[in-house]
């Protein structure tokens, strides 16, 4: 947590942070672009920022895009801010909301498991350990192009659009997004009118790269592809960080994180 506070105690990173908060996933040209600060500048300030896991990155192709990681302050929240009165860290709360809520048509968080790939493989894909973090499984055999039956919370959730996209085991896992039927409505407590706009949208899409780092594993989760001006990406900006919480919490010490209540905007849609 150490690096973090010194990460942040740098103005001139604070508004690199400013500039991927009003537009997220830029690369290191387009934030020079938007800086007044030479390109090896920005590149160091860059590269405290992601050691301290404040900024993640994702490739795409060729491109190395860097996007706003709230993992850090979500763990920033946990210890302190829930624990002092909230006027006194008024900074610290108003730069979580930021990171977490901020307009976004990509949602990217990065967090670091001390586990291994192949068990952290077994708990994103296993239903022994969904049930456990997620209150959910999946039917499928994991190939790429079979379809996923969803179970969530008592509602089965099938669709022939719901399809594993890529599947590397250990490495990398990709699949879309599941239908919002009545009955998951339903079950997780979502309005009738969301889940009707919710249902009429193009279908998103979940990522998780999975990267060793000695007696860690970097697990950088991407879920993109929303409609223009969807609730969705607010949804899910919430309940990612908590559904995340929750594997690490279940894979570090063998207990999970309490569910979110339904009926809460933050759920794990």
């Amino acid at each position: 947590m150490d690096e973090v506070f010194k990460a942040l105690a740098d103005a001139s990173r604070r508004r690199l942070l400013d500039n991927l908060n009003a537009r997220n996933g830029q690369t290191l040209r387009e934030l020079c672009a938007g800086l007044s600060m030479a390109r090896q500048s920005v590149s160091k300030h860059l590269a405290v920022l992601e050691a301290a896991n404040l900024v993640a990155i994702v490739w795409q192709g060729r491109e190395k895009l860097h996007y706003l990681n709230a993992e850090p302050i979500n763990a920033i929240a946990q210890r302190w801010i829930n624990q002092y009165d909230r006027e006194r860290v008024r900074a610290l709360a108003d730069l979580k909301t930021a990171l977490e809520l901020e307009p976004m048509d990509e949602f990217v968080y990065t967090t670091y498991i001390k586990t291994t790939p192949e068990r952290l493989w077994r708990a994103l894909t296993e239903p022994a350990f969904t049930r456990r973090y997620w209150q959910a499984n999946f039917e499928t055999d994991w190939k790429v192009g079979s379809t996923m039956t969803w179970e969530q919370n008592g509602a089965i959730i099938a669709d022939p659009a719901q399809v594993v996209l890529e599947s590397d085991p250990y490495q990398r896992l990709s699949y879309t997004w599941h239908t919002f039927t009545p009955e998951f409505a339903e079950a997780v407590g979502l309005a009738e009118d969301v889940r009707a706009a919710l249902a009429a949208e193009r279908r998103s899409k979940v990522t998780f790269q999975l990267e060793p780092l000695g007696e860690l594993v970097k697990l950088t989760v991407l879920h993109d592809g929303f409609e223009p001006g969807s609730a969705l990406p607010e949804m899910i900006g919430g309940g990612w960080p908590h559904l995340l919480s929750g594997l690490k919490t279940l894979l570090e010490t063998g207990d999970p994180l309490p569910a979110i209540p339904s009926g809460k905007d933050e759920v794990n849609v």
